[in-house]
């Protein structure tokens, strides 16, 4: 299945999104789970360890600094579904204003990060990685924060896993979420509005809530 950016864009407003079988696989197909895993923005768990971390780890957090970087981190696994094709569509998708990520940084080694596909008011998380202990934790800590203060309603983790479900996420019908998808996208957010994000600022914001 060949996509263009426009037909990716269409089947997540839609509810479904594509993989690939694995890495070398040039075959994509789409994907509608009938439970889909969601991160309730104002659910996130920061955890006393989680919380020291952030404010103790010295790491920096961009925006969109190197989101080609991210991907490729987010492919670099003995298994992925990220193939050539998705990973050209992203990058189309970014240019475009469509899809952002999110980078830690110790020094000048990126170690850590996430992106995901933005419509309206609904983040579309891709994927995420990590070279550093918590460094996943803290960027989607820091992610969390932003679509928060940036106006989003939704945020689709597409499937739960037991490290998304530590920190909060959880799963929904796919009827619950389709309708919460039909809001989102008719909505207005700013992924990359400018804030000022401190490790503390993060931690209250979140736990005020959570």
């Amino acid at each position: 299945m060949s996509l263009s950016p426009e037909l990716l864009l269409h089947g997540y407003s839609i509810g479904i999104f594509p993989m690939a079988e694995h890495r070398d696989d040039p075959e994509l197909f789409w994907v509608d789970p009938k439970i889909r895993g969601v991160f309730p923005l104002d659910g996130f768990h920061i955890s006393r360890s989680l919380a020291r971390r952030l404010r103790t780890c010295g790491f920096t957090i961009s925006i969109n600094r190197d989101f080609a970087g991210v991907v490729d981190g987010c492919a670099d696994r003995s298994e992925t579904w990220i193939n050539p094709e998705l990973r050209r569509l992203y990058q189309e998708l970014h240019r475009a204003g469509r899809a952002h990520s999110l980078e830690v940084w110790e020094g000048a080694s990126l170690i850590g990060g996430v992106y995901g596909v933005v419509l309206g008011a609904a983040f579309f998380g891709e994927s995420m990685f990590s070279r550093r202990t918590d460094a996943s934790k803290i960027a989607l800590a820091y992610l969390v924060d932003r679509l928060r203060q940036t106006g989003f309603t939704l945020f689709d983790t597409q499937f739960l896993t037991a490290h998304l479900a530590s920190l909060g996420a959880i799963e929904i019908p796919r009827a619950v979420y389709h309708s919460e998808l039909k809001q989102a996208i008719d909505l207005k957010a700013y992924f990359t509005a400018d804030l000022q994000q401190t490790p503390q600022g993060v931690i209250q914001r979140i736990t005020q809530t959570s």
